[in-house]
């Protein structure tokens, strides 16, 4: 559906943990048990995420990518409307109770389904989670994922809603910083809660609170260094640009001595389309010379010198295949921004920064 879906390396490893965890509870095909109490968790953590989904959906909103951690799932969304309605929009709520609500009326419904089939079955013996009783942890981890959630640490459900609140009054900057911070100290907390009451699963909550939190925190971090950077800072000023009356095989001789790989085209001073190096050469192979015009795209997007790059990046990444933006400023083209020279442009104006600082003596 054109979101991209990660698995975080600790969720498959967790998979081990669980089978060495099935080994040490002992019984017949320990391990194989161990396996499937990982797969209890995965349906617990598919549960959740179905419904948010499913919020996402009802409210529009678009979103780029899914990290999936044993705890849920993180989202990237696609545009900065997306991004603030999910944050300060009123799909948060909605958000914030879809996964707490999703768990805790499934684990309700089986827990009934599975009395009315056998009401001997036992749902509330110690461990409340174990690779010895399958049904019974499904239930639990269910229910567990779900209380889980309306702890105040972020990046959990409640803790987002807190730190939207938080922003609101004192800031996006110092309501992360203390979200992150509160996050981590709870997670460490259930950590140490987890080893003292011998609970393996208040361990891993801890953990991967910690470890989505510091995720969240990192990502708020690089936002807030790319929404100071301006086009104009980073753009090329020194560029190619072809005509759409142009032969390909002029525009092939043009790339043979430009380091570019997509170039703007222009008729006069009005941008009309964008065309790539690679699409002049298949043209070529596959139709023989022709003109500009009939292989350029005419889908593009524009930036203004003022724009951030923050701005510039979530219209590189929401457009499918887009690799380069033009810079206009009254209709001219004053520069282009592409994904090929972006990190080289970023790590060559921190240099500039560092060196203006320590010259004006900071």
């Amino acid at each position: 559906m054109g979101v991209e879906l990660r698995v975080h390396t600790f969720f498959l490893l967790l998979a081990v943990a669980c089978a060495g965890l099935g080994a040490t509870e002992g019984g017949s095909y320990a391990v194989m048990r161990g396996i499937g109490l990982f797969f209890v968790l995965v349906a617990a953590v598919a549960v959740r995420e179905t419904a948010r989904l499913l919020v996402v959906a009802w409210f529009g909103l678009r979103l780029r990518a899914i990290l999936l951690l044993p705890i849920g799932g993180l989202f990237a969304y696609a545009t900065p409307e997306s991004q603030e309605l999910a944050t300060n929009g009123g799909a948060r709520y909605a958000l914030a109770a879809a996964g707490p609500l999703a768990n805790t009326l499934t684990a309700l419904m089986l827990a009934g389904m599975f009395l009315g089939v056998a009401p001997d079955l036992n749902l509330i013996s110690l461990p409340l989670i174990t690779s010895a009783h399958l049904l019974r942890s499904l239930l639990w981890m269910l229910a567990g994922l779900g209380v889980l959630h309306l702890m105040p640490a972020y990046p959990l459900d409640c803790g987002r809603l807190l730190k939207a609140d938080f922003a609101r009054r004192h800031g996006v900057g110092s309501a992360s910083r203390a979200a992150a911070g509160l996050g981590q100290l709870l997670a460490l907390a259930g950590m140490i809660g987890g080893m003292l009451l011998h609970s393996p699963w208040l361990v891993i909550a801890g953990v991967f609170i910690m470890i989505g939190a510091q995720i969240e925190d990192q990502g708020v971090f690089f936002q807030s260094v790319v929404d100071t950077v301006r086009m104009k800072e980073i753009m090329l000023t020194d560029f190619a640009t072809l005509s759409p009356s142009d032969t390909l095989a002029d525009a092939l001789s043009r790339c043979v001595h430009s380091l570019q790989e997509d170039f703007p085209v222009v008729r006069g001073p009005q941008l009309v389309g964008i065309v790539s190096r690679q699409r002049i050469v298949d043209a070529l192979r596959n139709d023989g010379n022709g003109y500009v015009q009939s292989v350029m795209s005419r889908a593009f997007q524009v930036a203004r010198p003022e724009d951030t790059l923050g701005a510039t990046i979530r219209r590189l990444t929401a457009g499918r295949g887009l690799s380069l933006i033009p810079v206009t400023e009254s209709g001219r083209v004053v520069g282009i921004v592409s994904v090929q020279n972006l990190m080289s442009s970023m790590s060559l104006l921190a240099e500039q920064r560092r060196y203006e600082r320590e010259e004006n003596g900071d």
